[in-house]
């Protein structure tokens, strides 16, 4: 039986840069970048090589792979 595909979500980016990740319950971090994100998601155990930035069980709140701050006027 294969494992089940862990809940990613990648939270809104913060006022001081950067967004929150959650992986199922457990928070791992603030990413800055995408390489960040990719190695949160490493660390908990799965392949960077086999994410897909665009993949349904990334939950992306605030904006997609490409936002990383919030935008000022």
């Amino acid at each position: 039986m294969p494992k089940p595909r862990p809940r990613i979500v990648v939270h809104p980016p913060t006022p001081t840069g950067g967004r929150r990740v959650h992986v199922d319950a457990e928070s791992l971090g603030i990413a800055y970048d995408v390489a960040d994100l990719l190695e949160f998601l490493r660390r908990a155990g799965l392949d960077p090589d086999e994410v897909r930035l665009d993949d349904p069980a990334i939950e992306w709140r605030g904006g997609g792979p490409g936002v990383w701050s919030i935008a000022t006027d």
